[in-house]
């Protein structure tokens, strides 16, 4: 199994919270059916793992390859849901978009023997503070306030009196 983690970006300040983004990838085959993606425990932060692509691998033969993940729902409860079946002829890649689950996760091969490879994002919310303003933000409110200055005052007009 390959899991890389590297950092891609940082999205910076988002409403009340800061989304940091890192590289996601693991390999699963019939020597490691699964893989489970869980976030660090720092009480503030919260992980989330947005699967992008399903691939097979080299070496992958003719048969379906089913790959599932178990997360929580709304409710609480870890549940199991088929995303792929992939082959070799017919299907070898899937794009899922920006399927977004909750850490934790398990990554299952529910069927065939690989290799399937899972990528996607690794995404770390976190509070943001104050000073998490990005430059861009700063200038524009620097921007704003100058304009507002820059405005000549508005006189009244001058009434015409009757002779």
């Amino acid at each position: 199994m390959s899991v890389i983690d590297d950092e891609s970006s940082d999205i910076g300040a988002t409403g009340q919270s800061k989304l940091e983004s890192f590289l996601f990838s693991c390999e699963l085959s019939s020597k490691v059916p699964f893989y489970t993606f869980q976030g660090d425990e720092e009480k503030d932060l919260e992980h989330f793992l947005e699967l992008r692509t399903i691939c097979l691998g080299e070496g992958a033969k003719e048969e379906s390859n089913v790959v599932e993940v178990s997360a929580m729902n709304h409710q609480g409860k870890t549940i199991s849901v088929p995303i792929a079946c992939l082959h070799i002829k017919s299907l070898p890649m899937v794009s899922l978009g920006e399927f977004e689950l909750k850490a934790p996760v398990t990554i299952r091969l529910n069927a065939g023997t690989g290799p399937v490879t899972v990528n996607g994002l690794h995404l770390i919310a976190s509070p943001a503070d104050e000073s998490d303003l990005s430059d861009d933000e700063e200038e524009e409110e620097e921007e704003e306030e100058e304009e507002a200055e820059e405005l000549p005052a508005i006189k009244p007009a001058k009434k015409k009196q009757k002779q």
